[in-house]
C-alpha cells in the first residue's frame, strides 16, 4: 500500500495562515464547516491543522466544537502597538480636521466583518453627526469598511458578502457582490471612500485608511457630516492628515 505523501512545511504554514485569517474576520466563533468553505481547504485538513493550532495555543474551541483565535495570539497580534498608540497619535490630527471642518471626525478599527468606532472629536456646533464610541458598523456601509474590504481583493469581499448576505441597511446600501467589489476596489485604487447614505439616510462620510510599520491596516480614519454639508475638497486634507499618521506609526510607502 502506498503512503501518502506528508504535506511540505510550507504548505502546512499557509494553510495555517488562511485558516487563522479566516477566524480573524469572524466576531463569534466559527464553525468548521465554515471554515473549510472560506479557506477551500477538505474539512478533514483544516480539523487536522486547527488541532495544531490548537496544541501550540493559537487556536480556541469551545464547547460547541467552534473555533476562535487564542488570547495568545491576540496578545501577540498586539505586540507591535506597545510602543506606538495609534489613537494618542491620531487624536492631534483629528482634532485639526474637526477644527477645520467643523464636523465628527471618526477613528475606527476592524474586528471580524465590523468596524468599531474608538475614538472620535466632536465640532463645537448644536447639529453634528453623533457617533458612539464601541458602536459597531458593517463594513460594507462604511466608508473606510469598504477600503478595508477592497485591500482584501476580490476573494475577500465575495468571503464577507457570504458570511454577511449584505443587509440593506437604507436604498443605497452596496447589497449585491457584483457592486460591493466594483466600489471597494474603485475605493482602494484611489486612495479614500465615500459613505454615500449606505448606513443612514442624510449621512455621508468620507474615509482614509491608517497603515502601521509592516504596511498593514491599523484603522480607519473619518469625516462625517449631514450630507448637504459634506465637501469633497475635505478629501485633500483627510488624505493628507492620514498620510502623516501612518508615518508616525512608521509606516513607509515602496
Amino acid at each position: 500500500m502506498k503512503r501518502a505523501k506528508p504535506e511540505s512545511q510550507i504548505q502546512v504554514i499557509d494553510r495555517a495562515a488562511m485558516l487563522l485569517d479566516a477566524i480573524s474576520r469572524y466576531t463569534l466563533p466559527v464553525t468548521l464547516k465554515a471554515l473549510s468553505a472560506d479557506t477551500n481547504l477538505a474539512p478533514s485538513t483544516a480539523f487536522r491543522i486547527l488541532h495544531s493550532l490548537i496544541d501550540n495555543h493559537f487556536v480556541d474551541r469551545d464547547h460547541a466544537g467552534k473555533y476562535q483565535l487564542s488570547g495568545r495570539l491576540i496578545r501577540l497580534s498586539n505586540h507591535q502597538y506597545t510602543h506606538v498608540d495609534f489613537r494618542k497619535v491620531a487624536i492631534p490630527y483629528m482634532e485639526k480636521l474637526r477644527d477645520k471642518f467643523g464636523e465628527t471626525i471618526n477613528l475606527t478599527a476592524r474586528e471580524g466583518d465590523v468596524v468599531i468606532y474608538v475614538e472620535k472629536a466632536i465640532p463645537n456646533r448644536m447639529m453634528h453627526v453623533q457617533q458612539i464610541i464601541g458602536s459597531r458598523a458593517p463594513l460594507h456601509v462604511t466608508g473606510v469598511g469598504k477600503m478595508m474590504l477592497g485591500m482584501e481583493g476580490k476573494e475577500g469581499i465575495h468571503g464577507y458578502a457570504q458570511r454577511t448576505n449584505l443587509p440593506a441597511y437604507t436604498r443605497k446600501t452596496y447589497s449585491t457582490i457584483e457592486s460591493l467589489e466594483q466600489e471597494c476596489m474603485r475605493c482602494v485604487e484611489q486612495g479614500f471612500a465615500f459613505d454615500n447614505e449606505e448606513a443612514e439616510i442624510g449621512v455621508g462620510c468620507i474615509g482614509v485608511l491608517l497603515y502601521d510599520k509592516f504596511g498593514e491596516v491599523v484603522a480607519g480614519l473619518s469625516v462625517s457630516a449631514p450630507i448637504a454639508r459634506r465637501k469633497d475638497e475635505w478629501i485633500k486634507d483627510l488624505v493628507k492628515a492620514g498620510r502623516s499618521i501612518s508615518i508616525e506609526l512608521g509606516y513607509v510607502k515602496n
